[in-house]
């Protein structure tokens, strides 16, 4: 469940609250409608689902650089199995169950920590495969409170950036800096500054010996005071399993919204009977990180989309650049300026339509396009164009490749990473 923190400074301010409300600009920028049909589940449109995926994207080469896998797992697994899981225990009263023809019972993925430990368990592992990184952006349906509902906050049917770390005791210390830097990056260049960080420590029934716990208490303790992070610590609040760390991130209007986790879980591999052989031949039982940078990826969009009031940074927005025409006759000249937008690698649409032009510049501004590429008659002769800035009335006349230099310059820093998704020109002729 998201947790919402929501300052006395923010109670004051419901004109803002509502102005950024994500349910609302979700309409407005035609991302993405929920409907009765399937309650409390998104139906992303095109822009939505191109927004989506680039953020499954920057997650996807981030951990590719770093040494994780991708895998697909099950959707449904028997009740046995999610029974010796702590799946079970967490996600009871949450849990979609089915039954076979055969009668066997089966449960619907509420989260991919069983499917990674099968995963693992498949050949044998020496200790010189771990560290062992596996990932998957799965899908995973849970039976939530109506009271934890919430537009894309709260959703039945979440996809999880979910990833589980299989790794020695001796590499656990590197291995939590290692995410730690990771998720902390993250947060950064989607524009969250401020995070605060809890570290859970062992309760009266944890598992496993005091000598495991402490290494990895202080392990996790070791990774946050060496990248300078203030965190504050929640004494036995921790789950039986291991400690864990939970990341809660500040938006633009002072709300706190926890979203990444770090669990070090000693019990998964010993009840599931996982190991490697060490280097003297032996067998031994590895640690398993669960680890989390976004949560759902649903929710993180919904919090990115309120953070920024709709006006996402240009690398990050589905639509860059819209080219709009403001005379007859220039169509030619558009086309020309769209097609050196797409081959900057920019994510373009042309704006043809044979409207007042104040009409169309305020349509795309409520859409929330971060720039406009204005062209008419004079641009045409001049090889320029006057290009507006989301929520400014001043225009600049620019060279046509001084313009694009200027664009492109900006959403280099999404070019770093391999989006899936192509730019897709939309044609705006009625």
């Amino acid at each position: 469940m998201v947790r919402i923190t929501l300052p006395d400074a923010h109670l004051e301010m419901p004109e803002e609250a509502n102005s950024r409300d994500h349910r609302r600009l979700g309409r407005k920028m035609d991302l993405y409608h929920f409907q009765e049909e399937v309650p409390d589940s998104v139906f992303w449109h095109p822009k939505g689902w191109a927004l989506f995926q680039m953020i499954v994207g920057y997650v996807r080469a981030r951990q590719a650089a770093v040494g994780y896998v991708e895998v697909s797992t099950p959707d449904i697994l028997e009740r046995q199995a999610w029974d010796l899981s702590d799946c079970r225990q967490n996600y009871r009263e949450h849990m979609f169950m089915t039954k076979a023809k055969d009668d066997g019972e089966f449960a619907r993925e509420a989260e991919s920590c069983l499917g990674h430990m099968l995963i693992y368990k498949q050949g044998t592992k020496s200790y010189r495969d771990l560290p062992l990184k596996i990932a998957e952006f799965g899908k995973v349906l849970r039976q939530e409170y109506s009271d934890s509902l919430y537009g894309l906050m709260g959703v039945r049917s979440n996809t999880e950036d979910d990833a589980h770390i299989f790794c020695t005791k001796d590499q656990l210390a590197a291995e939590c800096i290692e995410i730690n830097e990771l998720i902390l990056s993250t947060y950064r260049d989607f524009g969250f500054d401020q995070v605060h960080i809890k570290l859970f420590t062992r309760p009266a029934h944890g598992i496993g010996l005091d000598t495991s716990w402490g290494h990895a208490e202080s392990s996790l303790k070791q990774a946050l005071d060496r990248l300078g992070c203030a965190y504050t610590i929640h004494q036995g609040e921790g789950s039986s399993c291991g400690p864990r760390l939970e990341y809660v991130l500040r938006d633009a209007i002072g709300r706190e919204w926890q979203c990444g986790m770090l669990q070090v879980d000693f019990n998964a591999p010993r009840k599931f009977g996982a190991f490697y052989t060490n280097a003297a031949s032996e067998q031994a039982t590895p640690v398993m990180l669960h680890r989390a940078m976004f949560g759902s990826i649903e929710r993180f969009t919904g919090i990115l989309i309120e953070h920024y009031a709709g006006k996402l940074p240009l690398w990050l927005a589905p639509i860059q650049v819209a080219v709009v025409t403001a005379a007859p006759g220039v169509n030619e000249y558009a086309e020309e300026v769209l097609k050196f937008l797409s081959a900057r690698g920019l994510r373009a649409v042309l704006d043809l339509r044979k409207m007042n032009i104040g009409y169309k510049v305020r349509e795309h501004s409520m859409r929330k396009t971060p720039v406009l590429f204005v062209v008419g008659i004079r641009e045409e002769v001049d090889r320029t164009v006057s290009m507006r800035r989301l929520d400014r009335v001043e225009t600049d006349l620019l060279d046509l490749s001084e313009a694009l230099n200027r664009v492109a310059a900006e959403a280099e820093h999404g070019r770093r990473f391999k989006w899936p998704y192509s730019p897709f020109p939309e044609l705006l002729t009625a």
